[in-house]
């Protein structure tokens, strides 16, 4: 298991985790091995004191160390590549997620606008019903003022008429004794 495996097995289950293929291929070169292979002809003791210096030194560990250092370095680019889509499209989508309550702001301000029109309107119309009541009033009062004028001329025309039928009556009686 090498050094950033751990890594790797978490994010196989994640749609975008690992890394691909064109991304892997473009940094590590297909034909890097490991540890090179002894020629096959050459079997005298020199090539075999040069693999164990390289052992002692531990050179195969270190390009071994290397290889998985540039695979994990590999895997966090592509993490970073995936981040980056995903914060795009995280951004996109404030993006139209504001322009959307952009327009909702927009339409409720219309709406808040008829309410306050309509309301101006419903106190206009509550005024001009208040005003016609008052002319109602008005106009009751001057009825019942004029009837009440009307019943005193009509008593007063009463009483003329009796005074008339009264004095022609009495001017009756003093003509016929």
């Amino acid at each position: 298991m090498g050094l950033f495996d751990v890594f790797k097995d978490e994010d196989k289950d994640s749609d975008n985790g690992g890394m691909t293929e064109e991304y892997r291929s473009e940094d590590t070169p297909s034909d890097f091995q490991s540890e090179p292979e002894p020629a096959a002809e050459e079997t005298t003791s020199y090539s075999q004191p040069e693999a164990a210096v390289q052992s002692q030194l531990g050179i195969e560990e270190l390009m071994g160390k290397r290889l998985k250092l540039e695979e994990a370095i590999d895997y966090v680019g592509g993490m970073i590549k995936n981040l980056k889509e995903k914060r795009t499209n995280l951004v996109k989508t404030i993006e139209d997620e504001s322009v959307d309550i952009k327009n909702l702001k927009e339409k409720l301000t219309k709406i808040n606008q008829f309410i306050q029109e309509e309301n101006q309107g419903l106190e206009e119309l509550t005024r001009k019903r208040s005003e016609v009541e008052k002319d109602a009033d008005d106009v009751g009062n001057i009825v019942y003022s004029l009837r009440d004028k009307i019943s005193e001329i009509d008593k007063i025309v009463a009483n003329e008429g009796n005074r008339i039928k009264s004095f022609k009556d009495s001017k009756s009686s003093y003509q016929n004794p």
